[in-house]
């Protein structure tokens, strides 16, 4: 447990400071007199499509790779592993017919969003280098992450990615390239991070390219075919519940990428509060994928319930610091008013959060686990709950309809996962550390702003997240909600040369 704490920890830092680029970058986007809304709009549908091409094409190898890497790396020397070159050639055979599925469909992709979006269709060849560049950087990744190199990875993609677009973004700024050439370059932001971590694995001999079939593969093709068909099909489920709310707000609003501007926001803080959960996966995927080949269920249900406990504590202290602060923030930082209309979706959309953390991590247990072929019946649950739900209500409520939809289908989706796990291994991630956190959290929030209901700008900020912070985290050790928080502060202690 320690290796996983340890890099999770790290990773969860390394995300921090990505999501605090990320939230500059956030400022610069949205504050008066730099960008458009209609052109942040366009910034994030780049972002949404080029997911979803890198879903259609990865044909499910980021998974193939977590399940079989200790079956490879036990039975076959480094050099003489294929896996990794199983791996991109078929991602890339993926994405080439991602490339001729886009321009047979283009002009129903014209047909869709000339109307609302027709920025889009203007750029409409340059999202497929972006989602190249995010599907050989997924896969790249996900090897990475089996060799204990998720630190590096997180670095690049939370906080590289992000100072990447930032220098763009001060580029624009300063009016030394156009929105054109912006959205041109922003293009080939992934496929920057992807060769930066391709060149880092081949200069460390980290990773080889075998073509030719080994033992492995051949014995378990049967498996692999299995696992990444079914898989592959939950993944672009997956993928397409995370960004059918962009798409729909893209397709079917009036002044479409102005609302998905604001939208993006309320995403974008939202997805702070989730910044621990991608160390924390990343961290676990190995000893999950290792404890079910030696069938050590202790091993899994300390990993499932630590992952629970540890990822809502962080979600209750950041969610409640945003809906503490972000009205406040979007005045004193000179933001653009409309962007006070992300207040509603910011809650709604970070409750979502709440429940996908803290229910641990049940989708990777399952994925790595001989049940996997549940992740795509669940994941067909959530489609066929999210995708009318949300059209329903974005018609009806606008973005914050957008919102609740997704609150109500991520709740039922982390619902069925879990007590699909209790029925068949009586795994559950939950105990009465849960409930004292989220008791703990609401006391802090609602302490902090009656406190400070009447400080605003500056002061109101600062006087605000400094008592939650300070209440909160001292609620969190004193109440010892975490196994994990001791070893963590005598760990700093010994640090810092303080002795007890």
């Amino acid at each position: 447990m320690s290796s996983i704490r340890r890099q999770s920890i790290i990773s969860s830092l390394v995300i921090y400071i990505g999501f605090g680029v990320g939230l500059l970058n956030i400022y610069l986007f949205t504050r008066k007199g730099i960008f458009l809304e209609p052109q942040y709009g366009l910034y994030n549908a780049f972002i949404a499509i080029a997911t979803l091409m890198m879903a259609f094409s990865s044909f499910g190898m980021p998974t193939y790779i977590y399940k079989f890497f200790p079956y490879y790396k036990s039975h076959l020397p480094d050099k003489k592993n294929d896996q990794a070159a199983i791996a991109l050639f078929t991602g890339i055979i993926g994405f080439i017919v991602i490339i001729l599925a886009g321009i047979l469909f283009k002009p129903l992709v014209i047909k869709k969003y000339i109307t609302y979006a027709p920025e889009i269709i203007t750029y409409y060849n340059w999202i497929f280098v972006l989602g190249f560049g995010l599907l050989i950087f997924t896969l790249l990744e996900a090897w990475a992450w089996q060799i204990h190199k998720s630190i590096f990875t997180n670095f690049l993609k939370e906080l590289g990615w992000r100072l990447f677009t930032m220098i763009l973004i001060l580029l624009f700024a300063a009016q030394l390239i156009s929105f054109d050439l912006f959205i041109k370059l922003f293009a080939f932001s992934y496929p920057f991070i992807a060769v930066i971590l391709l060149a880092y694995l081949l200069y460390t001999k980290q990773i080889h390219f075998n073509f030719k079939l080994s033992k492995v593969t051949r014995r378990f093709s049967g498996s692999i075919l299995k696992l990444s068909s079914f898989v592959y099909a939950a993944l672009v489920v997956f993928n397409i519940s995370i960004v059918f709310d962009s798409l729909l707000i893209s397709s079917v609003m009036k002044d479409a990428l102005a609302q998905l501007a604001v939208y993006s926001v309320a995403q974008n803080i939202a997805a702070m509060i989730q910044a621990p959960q991608r160390g924390i996966i990343s961290a676990s995927m190995i000893h999950l994928a290792t404890a079910w080949k030696e069938k050590n269920m202790e091993m899994i249900r300390k990993i499932y319930q630590r992952s629970s406990i540890n990822q809502l504590l962080f979600a209750c202290g950041f969610f409640s610091l945003v809906v503490l602060n972000l009205q406040d923030a979007v005045v004193t930082f000179e933001l653009k008013d409309t962007y006070l209309k992300a207040f509603y979706v910011v809650i709604f959309l970070g409750m979502a959060k709440l429940v996908d953390m803290g229910t641990g991590v049940n989708a990777q247990i399952i994925a790595t686990s001989t049940y996997w072929r549940f992740e795509l019946f669940s994941g067909i649950i959530l489609l066929s709950v999210m995708l009318p739900l949300s059209y329903i209500l974005t018609r009806e409520y606008g973005i914050v309809g957008t919102a609740v939809a997704q609150l109500i289908s991520i709740s039922i989706y982390n619902l069925i996962r879990v007590l699909f796990l209790w029925n068949k291994f009586r795994l559950q991630p939950f105990s009465r550390q849960t409930v004292y956190t989220i008791l703990l959290g609401a006391a802090c929030f609602a302490l902090s702003y009656w406190l400070f209901m009447d400080l605003h700008s500056w002061t109101g900020l600062f006087a605000r997240s400094i008592f939650f912070c300070v209440v909160f985290a001292g609620g969190a050790i004193y109440m010892n909600l975490s196994p994990d928080i001791q070893p963590v502060l005598k760990n700093l202690k010994s640090r810092i040369g303080w002795k007890s």
